[in-house]
């Protein structure tokens, strides 16, 4: 009738089982600017052109229906609705994107990372770090962390390096290995800390007695914490780069959804941060009870517990000098314990003031000024709306599927994993719970508190790795 020219054409005949829609329509004229043929039983219907975008987008959408499609690291990846692969193109997808909305949200991540990292430490300085709340917060952390670790950013390394448009590694444990790297270093870095304290401590202590029977000293609590802290923070602060830099580069069908995830992420790693940054400068619970804490990782480390005697005497510069007991026992495991005279009988001699006993648990936690605190704080807040600040301007350029992308994204995933993985099983949940932490030897109540706390951050942080 017109050669190969394709119409569409509006008719109200249905399909059925029994009756398919007519073949051909024949008789074709105009009524004006209209065209009509005429059906197998004389009914008129008017055709029109069809168009290739209209053809396009039919097809599209009906393509778009099979296909479950969602964003790690800003590049989309697709799967058809019943998990069967589809192939995902290496080139950089064009996308319109809303930035108005992302520059808004800028600003509510600021203050939602903001609200879970100061929060912590503005409350300290009303309330002990110690109480049991700040328990709950930190054992959740500690949860939180651990989960950030596996759930988060080391499944999201090996999904990177899995991408089609990296080609097949010659070495498939690649995230695993850097994994390990990011361990390593986070060891190496805070024992050539605790050294250097050490070193620090016994060029002072080589100018006066460190104790009556000369022994030295363990590294100062205070100082060791801090650089506990400053790796847990570069942990932190790696990824979340990342992650603003991720949530912005996401097309927009699936941007809303990410980002609301992604608040409760960093605000529940603002919480994580800020109770141990809030507990800086404080003697531990564990600390504060006995006056003494100190523990020794290597085997063989003896224990002595001395008889207290009735009193200690106090040196004529304000100095608790400690005599040595006539007896005493030992035994060849755990960590080393120093039983102090009891509380009651030396304010019962009057030989010792509570002034003294709250210099020498000042001694084992150094101030922390606040202003350090908020410094910490701080960085972690603005990190994560820095990394959307820069997805914001690399957004029309930016590809997720360009290979040195991609090892760049899983690389430093994988080292924040490591890093992360280091602090929160070592440093918190070890530390905590057996190195002679606050929940080494507490109640029941607070051990069930803090369990239960942890078994919480994990759960939930693990399900927010379903969409994030």
């Amino acid at each position: 009738m017109h050669g190969a020219t394709e119409y569409k054409v509006h008719t109200t005949v249905t399909a059925t089982a029994t009756q398919d829609l007519p073949a051909q329509f024949t008789g074709c004229h105009a009524h004006g600017a209209e065209t009509y043929c005429n059906g197998p039983t004389g009914e008129e219907v008017e055709i029109t052109l069809a168009t290739a975008e209209e053809d396009h987008d039919d097809h599209g959408h009906e393509d778009s229906e099979e296909l479950d499609c969602h964003f790690h690291a800003g590049v989309e990846h697709c799967v058809g609705k019943g998990g069967e692969k589809v192939a995902n193109t290496c080139e950089r997808t064009q996308r319109d994107y809303n930035i108005k909305l992302r520059v808004g949200l800028l600003f509510v991540m600021l203050a939602t990372s903001s609200i879970g990292v100061f929060t912590p430490i503005l409350i300290s300085s009303f309330v002990s770090p110690n109480h049991i709340v700040f328990t709950i917060l930190r054992q959740f952390g500690t949860g939180v962390i651990i989960s950030t670790a596996f759930v988060h950013l080391y499944t999201h390394a090996v999904l990177m390096f899995q991408n089609e448009c990296l080609g097949k590694l010659q070495y498939e444990a690649t995230a695993s290995a850097i994994l390990m790297a990011g361990i390593f270093l986070s060891f190496l870095i805070e024992y050539l800390g605790v050294r250097f304290v050490q070193w620090h401590q016994a060029k002072q202590q080589a100018h006066k007695a460190v104790s009556s029977d000369g022994e030295q000293q363990g590294p100062a609590p205070g100082k060791t914490d801090m650089v506990n802290i400053t790796v847990l923070e570069a942990g932190v602060i790696f990824h979340s780069l990342l992650i603003g830099l991720t949530v912005v580069v996401a097309g927009d069908s699936f941007f809303g959804t990410l980002f609301a995830v992604i608040v409760f992420h960093q605000m529940f790693e603002g919480i994580a941060l800020g109770t141990r940054i809030a507990a800086l400068g404080h003697p531990s619970a564990a600390t504060a009870h006995s006056g003494v804490h100190g523990h020794g990782h290597g085997p063989g480390h003896a224990h002595y517990h001395p008889e207290p005697k009735p009193a200690a005497e106090i040196a004529p510069a304000g100095e608790i000098v400690a005599h040595a007991p006539k007896e005493g026992h030992n035994h060849e495991h755990g960590h080393d314990h120093l039983a102090l005279p009891d509380a009651h009988k030396t304010a019962k001699s009057g030989s010792v003031s509570s002034s003294e006993n709250s210099t020498t648990a000042g001694e084992l936690a150094p101030h922390v000024p606040m202003f350090k605190k908020l410094m910490l704080a701080l960085a972690f807040a603005l990190v994560t709306p820095i990394g959307m600040g820069i997805g914001i301007g690399v957004l029309h350029t930016f590809n997720g599927n360009d290979p040195s992308t991609i090892i760049a994204i899983g690389t430093l995933d994988a080292f924040s994993a490591g890093i992360l993985v280091w602090v929160g099983v070592v440093e918190m949940w070890a530390h905590d719970w057996m190195l002679g932490g606050e929940m080494t030897n507490s109640g029941p109540l607070k051990t069930a508190l803090g369990l239960i706390s942890m078994v919480v951050g994990l759960a939930v942080m693990s399900l927010l790795g379903k969409w994030a």
